[in-house]
């Protein structure tokens, strides 16, 4: 079977929509967990790659060359909902290394919530790069290219140094050569790759220590990411719940077109799982249907996750979207 039924949405008691997908649960030898679906299925990760992306940005000793906080390591692996802290902390990243948000290769893009939103309306009167969800990532690549003295004015091109080592690292963790490069919506290359091969390259960054002269900042950014998760996403995002949720034990990271992924040190794994249909609300039911059957995080307290209400625009409750397998 190439996907399977996770997500069904009712409305007055009847099914209205359903979503469908393939999820993987593997650990760091390569043992298959538990699959739903074909997990050769062929994905880009997008934004679920961030972990990975900010491995090759900090490994060989480059945070501590650039003397970088835990905060702004979550925030290089964020999703952010441009949020008034995240606002001030790409501003002040962009100071202190001297750039401005013109060099951002990012496009110009309004705060995810809507409150947040109406305000830089008020104040700012447009869209802005740093309102970006991908701003902190893109901060890191100007502030790494400028450590490693190398060009800022393509640091997103697939030819520029530091995508090149991102490739690589890709295909060492995975184990896997990447044939065809994307491009992600924040202008960065994104590997197009199996859905297994990326949830096992995941599941290293799980297990720090096979990662070698890598373990140490591959442990940092999962510490930072669970230490400060309002950081990756936001105040009221579904990753920062959950991974609030599983009391440090794993860190959610979502993706765009429903891919979400959670990273599990205690069991060497990670969980993969794509939307066929690109969903984003199926993801968030779905990763936390899946990681709920692993006993890690209380059930009477992920319920609300697996299943939300559907509201009219009255707010009175009409249905229901909820996890099925």
């Amino acid at each position: 079977m190439e996907s399977v039924k996770m997500v069904e949405v009712t409305r007055s008691g009847e099914v209205e929509s359903f979503h469908q997908g393939v999820a993987i649960l593997i650990n760091s030898s390569g043992e298959i967990l538990k699959e739903w679906g074909n997990s050769e299925k062929l994905i880009y990760p997008r934004s679920a790659l961030k972990p990975i992306q900010s491995l090759n940005l900090y490994k060989d000793g480059v945070a501590e060359g650039l003397d970088i906080s835990d905060e702004y390591i979550a925030l290089t692996t964020a999703s952010h909902h441009s949020e008034s802290f995240h606002q001030k902390m790409i501003i002040d990243w962009l100071e202190k290394i001297n750039l401005n948000e013109d060099n951002l290769c990012c496009g110009l893009d309004w705060p995810w919530n809507l409150e947040d939103k109406f305000e830089a309306k008020i104040n700012s009167k447009k869209k802005r790069r740093i309102f970006h969800n991908c701003s902190g990532k893109h901060c890191a690549h100007l502030a790494v290219s400028k450590y490693k003295d190398l060009s800022i004015k393509d640091y997103n091109q697939n030819n520029h140094p530091i995508q090149k080592g991102l490739i690589n690292l890709i295909e060492n963790l995975s184990d896997h050569k990447i044939k065809n490069i994307g491009i992600d919506g924040c202008t960065l290359p994104n590997p197009l790759i199996p859905l297994k091969k990326f949830a096992y390259a995941m599941a290293q960054i799980a297990d720090y220590n096979k990662l070698n002269e890598n373990s140490v900042i591959a442990k940092r950014i999962f510490e930072s990411c669970i230490k400060f998760p309002e950081i990756t996403g936001g105040t009221n995002s579904v990753n920062c719940a959950l991974t609030k949720l599983s009391e440090g034990k794993i860190f959610f990271k979502n993706g765009a077109e429903g891919v979400f992924v959670a990273i599990i040190p205690e069991q060497k794994s990670a969980l993969v799982v794509k939307i066929d249909d690109g969903a984003s609300r199926a993801a968030e039911i779905a990763i936390a249907g899946l990681i709920s059957e692993l006993k890690i995080i209380d059930e009477e307290k992920i319920q609300k996750f697996k299943k939300g209400p559907v509201r009219n625009s009255t707010d009175q409750i009409i249905g229901y979207i909820n996890f099925l397998l």
